[in-house]
């Protein structure tokens, strides 16, 4: 065992850096890593089913994690792209891969239809993990591509309970039951799914938060762990004896401890185990793939993958037309959600246990799926190239055609920062149209009411629909010098008569706008620690006028340091000498101050 895993850690810190620096993605390097050890190459390691339902328990990992990052108000939110969009996905995808295979093939229209509820789903664990190293899982595009995702996980439910109906065996039930209550009437069974589904939300809701509490007062960091670790595996193991999905009520579980004052913690301990569950899922995915059967049937098995992949395209992108996603949103939507899932293998495994198919046939899906979650990292590389060719950057979908004009105030950037100064202008009546670039941040505002478009305020084009031309001044409040730079070159080439107050990150920042001679900033940082500085005196037990007059002293010596030092950097060696000197008139004024202060206090 401590071979195998010594085998599997060594591919993955070989291949995965190396697809990264290719810009495949980290997901391709593991399925990479896994046909390089698999069986059918340098068979270093052997049947990969045992590891597989080890690793499964990743996809189960990151379901619960993503659950934790959904507030109920926000799964509400999305209720319309899970039903309308993840429902029409698996029903036009699962009838046109059906009567393909009939038409094609020499299958009955069971075993049709079975094959075609298993490819209809797509992978939850290369969609999340790749459009999430790429930052595109927040964008709309990823948003529906995770709402598809949700509804192919609860639809794997009645299509388990559909696969005994189709099966063409006298005993349409098989001997070894996939589950503990599969011999029940299904009346029976979907009841008792039901309330295991409320028995996870009223056990989540009542009795784990307040355990999370009591062991959080006892500061024992590995026992909270455990705990949560003791969640996930229990989730895991109810919803197998049941026959549901692991990953769905994991999810569910997630949904509701995400208003749980702890879920930040719990975050943090599970995200390790599931990024290492996750690589041996996709490592097992990779060795599993039968390259005998690919090199005895080459053209059949080709034909499949590019059927699978040609028919869910096909669909993603009809309905990406439908729901008016855009051209580009509509094509990442598209090829990311173009392939088989590893929901597949279990469909697989309990049509062949139900005598739906025999077991040439799974074998073929099998590696028609492995295959097609083998190309979509590829199709994803190929998305990023097309808009690389274009000008256009791979991690924003398309801003807002709609921004409102203003003849007062544009803020670029509505984070904690932004929305203070906003807050403060529009409470002392200016007009205000408010860019952000994140279109979480966006969705977050929104949801509260207020008026925010998603946009790029470094784009002339939506400056100037802003309102660049008319407005008075542009409040620049993005937390990344890079982007701030580059919103102040446009507004400085494109609207040379609007003023700029800009949210400095930094010194080094500081420094940059300086240069750029910007009408104003402030160090989104120095005035609070500033304040909390003065503070620290008063409790040391200086005098309030006293502690007050040191700070003064401070931020004006510092504002003029600031402006000194401004002209030297970038040459280390004078810049190092500047700030020791900075530092020593900075002392000798404030020990100046506080020996004329006493000197009058005596003389008083």
């Amino acid at each position: 065992m401590l071979v195998n895993i010594l085998i599997y850690l060594f591919a993955a810190i070989v291949a995965v850096p190396i697809a990264k620096r290719l810009g495949l993605g980290a997901v391709l390097g593991y399925l990479l890593a896994g046909v390089l050890i698999g069986p059918y190459v340098f068979s270093l390691v052997g049947d990969q089913t045992d590891v597989m339902h080890v690793a499964e328990f990743g996809v189960v990992m990151m379901l619960f994690l993503i659950g934790l990052e959904l507030q109920p108000a926000r799964l509400w939110d999305l209720r319309k792209p899970i039903l309308g969009l993840g429902g029409l996905q698996v029903m036009l995808t699962a009838s046109l891969i059906t009567g393909l295979v009939v038409a094609l093939f020499d299958l009955s229209w069971q075993s049709a239809l079975a094959i075609g509820l298993a490819l209809a789903l797509s992978s939850t664990a290369i969609v999340i993990q790749s459009l999430e190293e790429r930052g595109l899982l927040n964008t709309p595009a990823g948003s529906n591509a995770f709402s598809v995702l949700l509804f192919q996980d609860v639809a794997i439910i009645p299509i388990l309970a559909l696969l005994p109906l189709l099966s063409s065996a006298t005993n349409t039930v098989s001997e070894q039951h996939a589950s503990a209550i599969d011999h029940l009437p299904v009346v029976i069974q979907v009841g008792v799914s039901v309330m295991t589904i409320a028995l996870v939300i009223l056990a989540g809701r009542f009795l784990a938060a307040p355990i999370f509490r009591l062991i959080a007062k006892s500061n024992s960091r590995e026992i909270f762990t455990a705990f949560a670790l003791f969640i996930v595996v229990a989730i895991t193991v109810l919803m197998q004896f049941i026959g549901l999905s692991p990953a769905l009520g994991a999810f569910i579980a997630g949904v509701v401890l995400a208003d749980c004052e702890y879920r930040h913690e719990i975050e943090v301990d599970i995200e390790p185990f599931k990024g290492l569950l996750l690589g041996l899922f996709f490592i097992t995915v990779g060795a599993g793939i039968d390259f005998y059967l690919l090199l005895d049937k080459p053209l059949l098995v080709t034909l499949c993958v590019a059927m699978l992949v040609a028919v869910k395209l096909a669909v993603l992108l009809l309905l990406a037309a439908v729901f008016k996603m855009g051209r580009w949103r509509g094509l990442l939507f598209s090829l990311a959600l173009a392939q088989g899932g590893e929901f597949a293998f279990v469909i697989v495994a309990a049509a062949q246990s139900a005598k739906v198919f025999d077991t040439d046939v799974g074998s073929v899906v099998i590696l028609t799926v492995a295959l097609s979650m083998l190309v979509t990292p590829l199709l994803l590389a190929l998305y990023e190239t097309l808009f690389s060719r274009t000008g256009r950057s791979t991690s924003t979908p398309e801003a807002d055609a709609d921004i409102a004009s203003t003849d007062h105030v544009i803020i670029a950037g509505y984070g904690r920062f932004g929305q203070i100064v906003g807050r403060l202008l529009s409470a002392q009546g200016y007009r205000l149209t408010i860019l952000d670039h994140s279109p979480g941040q966006v969705e977050l505002v929104r949801r509260f009411g207020n008026k925010i478009y998603y946009g790029d305020a470094s784009r002339s084009d939506l400056l100037r629909a802003a309102g660049g031309a008319e407005a008075r001044l542009l409040v620049v409040a993005v937390d990344e010098p890079e982007r701030a730079m580059r919103i102040i070159e446009t507004a400085r080439k494109h609207f040379p008569n609007l003023k700029i107050l800009v949210r400095a990150v930094d010194r080094r920042h500081a420094y940059q706008l300086l240069d750029a001679g910007v009408d104003g900033f402030r160090r989104e940082t120095f005035h609070s620690a500033l304040a909390l500085g003065v503070d620290a005196l008063k409790q040391l037990g200086q005098a309030s006028d006293a502690a007050e007059r040191a700070g003064e002293l401070f931020e004006r010596h510092d504002d003029k340091s600031l402006r000194k030092l401004a002209k030297v950097w970038g040459d280390d060696k004078t810049y190092g000498k500047a700030i020791r000197k900075n530092l020593d008139d900075l002392r000798r004024v404030l020990q100046e101050d506080k020996g004329t202060e006493q000197a009058g206090d005596d003389t008083r």
